[in-house]
């Protein structure tokens, strides 16, 4: 690309991040302020760990249809629409946030603008070649930074102003948002046909190329495990080390910001040696910190530095992830970004839940983090399989 060519790709990759980065924040809200929904509400440990959820599953299940919308209508008006729709629950939540049937129905629609990144990987991608995409779509990928927005404002403006302000302010980024990318943002041209056969046609790749199954089980652990964490820290710090909600709103921010910086780095290294290479340094990482995690939790400095470390393994996971889409599916990128991206906010969905479900049996969280060390050994092995079947050897297991 000459320098003239690079100014509308570069425009599409600031507006697109800045899109995806005000939809997380909307997004991600309820776990930051899930200490003071609790004690407003009165919700226990399991009810807490439902009404953070929800918003992560909807999410999750979005992701499909909108990947699709998006290879069929583009990313801009799906952009915008899904940004304007999302005013609605933020609305809603800012008038009625005290009852736990509120929290769980608009948490529900809340969900929604977890769908942007299906959205928005189609929209930034078709704007550069493939040699730039790990790099453009790691940079895209930080704007899950809009958690660290919400864990470093959600708790102090409740605090300050009540719970009804978090949610205003929500509304006011999206809305400015919305309005500068409705006015500047442009679809790349020569968007690849829409598949023939009806809105779900698209998902055949599934079929007829079983390898797009492989990223959606990386991104479940990766993503997943880093939404989970995210929003389950400033419960495990609170009720463990008796943290103050601001002060653990603020930690869990900055677990969120060393994934968000880790994740552009994962995709600009995965264009240079790789995203298998990547992805096995994330996973090898993630397995042995889970692993560490499990029985030293209750120790602050042990938990500081493994969960930091641990974000930054799941912040180069993610970013490399979606190398392989755009270079190996380009031609179905919002579908096969639709269900990897789904198959990482539900895992974000159920662990949070179990997290719950196992401290309440055993008190301890030491099964939650093993089952995650577990998770990441099993990403190793489809990783060792898919390399063996592109070599043309049969995927065996190692003798030694």
């Amino acid at each position: 690309m000459s320098p003239a060519d690079t100014r509308p790709a570069n425009r599409a990759l600031v507006l697109g991040t800045a899109a995806f980065t005000a939809c997380f924040f909307a997004w991600s809200m309820l776990g930051p302020l899930g200490p003071d929904l609790q004690e407003e509400v009165g919700l226990s440990e399991l009810e807490l760990a439902i009404v953070i959820a929800v918003p992560v599953l909807m999410g999750s299940l979005m992701r499909v249809p909108l990947g699709i919308l998006t290879d069929r209508l583009g990313g801009r008006p799906v952009f915008v629409g899904l940004m304007a729709f999302t005013l609605l629950p933020l609305a809603a939540l800012a008038a009625v946030h005290s009852s736990l049937w509120a929290l769980l129905a608009f948490g529900f629609l809340l969900g929604f603008a977890g769908a942007s990144f299906a959205v928005g990987v189609p929209f930034v991608s078709r704007w550069f070649p493939r040699e730039r995409q790990g790099a453009a779509l790691g940079i895209y990928g930080a704007g899950m930074g809009g958690t660290v927005l919400a864990g470093l404002t959600a708790p102090r403006l409740a605090d300050a102003w009540g719970l009804r302000a978090p949610f205003l302010v929500a509304i006011a980024l999206l809305a400015v948002v919305g309005g500068a990318f409705w006015l500047l943002a442009r679809d790349a041209p020569g968007r690849p046909p829409a598949a023939e056969g009806g809105l779900l046609a698209p998902l055949r790749v599934f079929r007829e190329r079983p390898a797009a199954w492989a990223p959606t089980l990386y991104y479940f652990v990766a993503f997943g495990g880093f939404v989970a964490m995210f929003a389950y820290l400033p419960r495990l710090l609170t009720s463990v080390h008796d943290l103050a909600k601001t002060d653990a709103g603020a930690r869990a921010a900055g677990f969120a910001l060393v994934a968000v910086i880790a994740r552009p780095a994962g995709g600009w290294i995965a264009d240079r040696v790789g995203a298998d290479r990547v992805l096995r340094a994330s996973f090898v990482a993630t397995a042995a910190l889970a692993a560490l995690l499990g029985p030293l939790y209750e120790r602050m400095v042990p938990l500081t530095i493994l969960a930091l470390s641990l974000a930054a393994a799941f912040g180069l996971g993610t970013g490399a992830v979606f190398k392989l889409v755009a270079q190996d599916f380009s031609d179905r990128v919002g579908a096969v970004t639709g269900l990897v991206g789904a198959a990482g906010g539900l895992g974000g969905f159920f662990p949070p839940l179990v997290m719950a479900a196992v401290n309440g049996i055993t008190g301890s969280y030491l099964i939650g983090f093993l089952l995650l060390a577990l998770a990441a050994c099993g990403c190793l092995v489809v990783l060792e399989r898919m390399r063996r079947a592109r070599s043309g050897r049969p995927a065996q297991a190692a003798t030694a």
